[in-house]
């Protein structure tokens, strides 16, 4: 088979369209198209239905996409371990994690990966929906609680749970409902809670809708109500007395899984963030992200940056590289 023209294939199937392959590419259209049948007839296989205006792939074209997309770039970082030296690591790593793990953590994780690898050029966006990895390019994705997809592999680094807290001005009396601080368009009248008591049914009544749980975290800091919080956002708050822990919300365990495309060669890039996660969160607890996140306030707190100085000149971020 013409390894070319398999590449030629993916870049197609990637872009949805031999145009757009060709402009991403700044190849010939004519190119590309030639190379594509070329493939079809020593296939004998029909990759793609051409209509007048649009492009897509048949059932065979979809499945040679997803695998042969894996392979090349195992092929590729094959060929680029040998001439530069298992030891680096370099090349582009994009990565999807959800908000509310960004926001505390990514952070200063993007920060140390950077030391560790300044020849990776890290990309992180943050989104709560399941992104598509292979349509939307990403190497690894940081989901909560995800679905079983044969596509993708991985595993849990970090472990969590949701906890009711709230002020320990707000008192909370049997039988009457608690102002409550929400997410979104939750609409429950009441909440489940395990606690040294048992099970039992705390009523509330919702004085706040925020989208945010860091909005939620300091609204309750603040003393607008009760809220369902992880265990690893509040803990702190719990041990000075900042916040009244309730209990525990039942059936509420959440794991952060770290997931990337099922491919027998693990990527070089997915593997070293692999591995700084380990190294940052070794037994995967509440209170070790907990920990971390402390850390990095206290590190913040504790070592401003000098007036004047350069964005990422925090936590011994890189500074910027010359491209000349």
């Amino acid at each position: 088979m013409d390894l070319l023209a398999l590449a030629d294939f993916t870049l197609v199937a990637r872009h949805g369209g031999f145009g757009k392959a060709a402009r991403a590419a700044r190849r010939p259209k004519a190119t590309l198209s030639r190379r594509v049948a070329e493939l079809e007839a020593a296939l004998d296989l029909r990759l793609f239905e051409r209509g007048q205006r649009d492009l897509k792939l048949t059932e065979e074209g979809r499945a040679l996409a997803a695998r042969a997309g894996a392979l090349l770039t195992e092929l590729e970082e094959t060929t680029a371990a040998i001439a530069f030296g298992s030891s680096r690591v370099r090349g582009r790593l994009r990565i999807s994690a959800p908000l509310l793990f960004a926001q505390v953590a990514m952070g200063r994780l993007a920060a140390a990966f950077a030391r560790r690898h300044p020849e990776v050029r890290l990309e992180v966006t943050t989104d709560d929906r399941a992104v598509d990895m292979i349509e939307e390019g990403y190497d690894l994705v940081i989901r909560v609680n995800p679905a079983a997809d044969a596509a993708l592999v991985g595993r849990p680094f970090l472990h969590d749970q949701l906890v009711v807290v709230a002020s320990p001005d707000l008192p909370r009396t049997d039988g009457v409902a608690v102002p409550a601080v929400v997410r979104g368009g939750e609409d429950h009248g009441s909440w489940r809670l395990d606690g040294p008591d048992g099970r039992a049914e705390l009523r509330i009544e919702p004085v706040l809708r925020l989208s945010s749980l860091v909005m939620i975290h300091d609204a309750v800091r603040a003393g607008a109500g009760a809220a369902r919080l992880p265990l690893s956002l509040v803990s702190r708050d719990v041990a000075r007395d900042r916040l009244a822990r309730w209990g525990d919300v039942a059936g509420s365990e959440i794991a952060l899984w770290a997931l990337y495309p099922s491919r027998r060669l693990l990527n070089a890039r997915v593997a070293a963030f692999l591995d700084l996660l380990r190294d940052s969160f070794p037994h995967g607890t509440p209170e070790e992200l907990a920990a971390f996140v402390d850390d990095g306030h206290t590190a913040l707190r504790d070592h401003p940056p000098a007036p004047g100085a350069p964005a990422g000149a925090m936590l011994g971020a890189p500074r910027p590289q010359g491209t000349g």
